[in-house]
């Protein structure tokens, strides 16, 4: 847990050291007020004797600015260690996103996304808490354990041994409850994680379960996840629910066992009935020491567990790493040597010694049946994955070699699901390039055939809904492929891109972007025969392997896996 302390700045551990002797100077107060206590009973003999006031006067002014003292150093020790902390926080939030950006699809993958969520955002809240409360009651409770109990045994010796019966009954309670319910810790992150999986997969596919009636379905599944956390966390609750009214009857029974053994050992001696309320009031901070130390004791654990969550992230190596950054010699170019790729932990191969070759300019088609790999295949280029086996070049250099911004900057990427971002259209097409001018953001969603944003409101201006919830599915595919133009890249990836598209708006697009990038490689993954029949090579790929490689007239007569599934879109006259 402390690991994260490293993301402290120098100025905050001064603050720290300024909280820390605050602490002190509390603790110190809170232990003066007792004895005040105490002399003030003491005097009241003589003060009905004599009639002065003055000296009880002046010792109640002096508890006053002991109790002031302690306010002080309350509200400045807790709004301190909150700055502290919580900068702390916002720092190691802004690490583990960092981290996470920079994670292939392969850590993304072993974590998921719902155990990603919990981690950033529940996990270090937790965290949070638990140094907040360290901060603040890790110093003074063993401080005012230690001088309390010096105080007690200086006052009375005999009536110490109240005080060790109560904190040994104290100590059995808290080793109970940390015993049974400290070990839920963890399970209860891990249900947390599968709730947040439930939720998300039910947002996210919201208008499927509508349209499929599923609400019962999906409403079990939830019901599931969240009765098993609030199982788990009623139990830890219902365990550490028993501390409450263990306090009470041992804070009742210390007063009364002291109150008892003051009067059999002391009779009426005015001192002793003194020191009954300082022994009384040092007997209950003890109390109160231990069991914060016992509370640290089973939240600690807790903090743990999400720091261990937390950093599992930041240790985890992303196997995505920057090349030295070679020096490209070609531009566009792209070769695939005998590459194979099988998934971590996984047995079977993907993909099977795929070789081809793209020169600058052409345009490389992909089909095949669903789950022949068309989509792990070209996922491999920007590096989303690397190749398990083989080399793959770009302008003559080994992908792994280039530094990631180098080589994110040769592509423009356009998923088969169009992914738009809360703002405005043209925010959203300068998310691809953020120097372009007004004129080339005009310029692609012309090519992109997205000429409808001038329709709606505001026009570029118009504003898009976290998701794109406010445009239709082609629409999205359309800003997605006017993002990727605006990047002027040498290599355009298409997966299955055009999907959303009718026929016609297809054709003009696909027409429109050979015209004006005709210097860019195209890959484009389709299930269309029209999208890719005039591609330049077409690849046919069937259970990871290729099985028919050439132009779309040749793979007609050479390939039964490309024939079969052209004949099944179009006729053989179309053909």
């Amino acid at each position: 847990m402390f690991r994260q302390l490293k993301y402290l700045k120098w100025y905050e551990w001064l603050l720290i050291l300024g909280v820390l002797a605050l602490l002190v100077v509390q603790v110190f107060c809170n232990l003066a007020l007792p004895e005040c206590l105490s002399e003030i009973l003491k005097m009241v003999g003589g003060v009905i004797e004599s009639q002065d006031l003055k000296p009880i006067i002046l010792k109640s002014l002096e508890m006053m600015g002991y109790v002031g003292g302690i306010l002080f150093c309350t509200i400045v020790v807790s709004y301190l260690s909150a700055l502290v902390v919580t900068n702390l926080m916002a720092r190691l939030r802004g690490e583990v996103f960092k981290k996470v950006n920079n994670f292939s699809m392969n850590e993304i993958n072993k974590f998921s996304i719902a155990s990603l969520i919990t981690r950033s955002t529940n996990d270090i809240t937790q965290l949070q808490q638990v140094l907040i409360l360290l901060l603040n009651l890790g110093v003074t409770a063993p401080i005012t354990a230690v001088i309390a109990i010096l105080k007690i045994v200086k006052i009375s010796t005999s009536l110490s041994i109240v005080n060790v019966v109560s904190v040994c009954f104290l100590l059995l309670v808290v080793l109970f409850v940390f015993f049974v319910a400290v070990p839920k810790f963890k399970k209860i992150q891990k249900k947390i994680d599968n709730l947040n999986l439930v939720t998300r997969e039910n947002l996210t596919g919201l208008k499927v379960v509508r349209a499929n009636s599923a609400e019962k379905l999906q409403e079990a599944k939830f019901e599931k996840v969240n009765s098993e956390l609030t199982k788990m966390e009623r139990f830890v609750q219902r365990v550490m629910a028993v501390i409450d009214p263990a306090m009470m009857l041992l804070m009742s029974g210390t007063g009364l066992a002291i109150v008892w053994l003051t009067a059999y050992l002391y009779g009426q001696d005015i001192n002793a009935i003194a020191n009954i309320g300082e022994f009384t009031q040092y007997s209950m901070q003890i109390i109160f020491a231990f069991l914060t130390l016992s509370m640290l004791f089973m939240f600690v654990p807790r903090g743990m567990v999400s720091a261990k969550r937390v950093n599992e992230i930041l240790q985890t190596k992303s196997t995505l790493f920057d090349g030295e950054g070679e020096e490209a010699k070609e531009s566009g170019s792209i070769v695939f040597e005998d590459v194979s790729f099988k998934y971590p932990d996984a047995d079977e191969y993907v993909l099977e010694h795929i070789s081809f070759a793209a020169k600058a300019g052409q345009t490389i088609a992909f089909i095949g049946s669903t789950g022949s790999g068309k989509s792990t295949l070209i996922n491999l280029v920007p590096r989303f994955y690397d190749a398990t086996e083989g080399n793959i070049l770009i302008d003559g250099v080994n992908v792994k070699d280039y530094k990631m911004s180098d080589l994110h900057d040769k592509i423009g990427y356009v998923p088969q699901r169009g992914v738009l971002f809360r703002g405005s259209v043209k925010e959203n097409i300068l998310y691809g390039n953020e120097n372009a001018t007004d004129e080339e953001v005009e310029k692609a969603l012309k090519i992109a055939q997205a000429d409808f944003v001038y329709s709606l409101e505001g026009g570029l201006e118009y504003e898009i809904a976290q998701g794109g919830t406010n445009v239709s599915g082609g629409q999205k595919q359309r800003l997605s492929i006017a993002r990727a133009i605006v990047r002027n890249p040498e290599i355009f990836i298409f997966d299955d891109s055009f999907s959303a598209l009718d026929y016609k708006t297809d054709k003009t697009l696909r027409s429109a972007l050979n015209k004006h990038t005709k210097s860019a490689t195209k890959l484009i993954v389709a299930q269309r025969i029209g999208t890719i029949m005039n591609a330049d090579k077409i690849i046919v790929l069937d259970e990871g392997k290729v099985v028919g490689m050439g132009k779309h007239k040749e793979l007609l007569k050479s390939c039964s896996v490309y024939k079969e599934i052209a004949l099944s879109q179009l006729s053989q006259e179309e053909l």
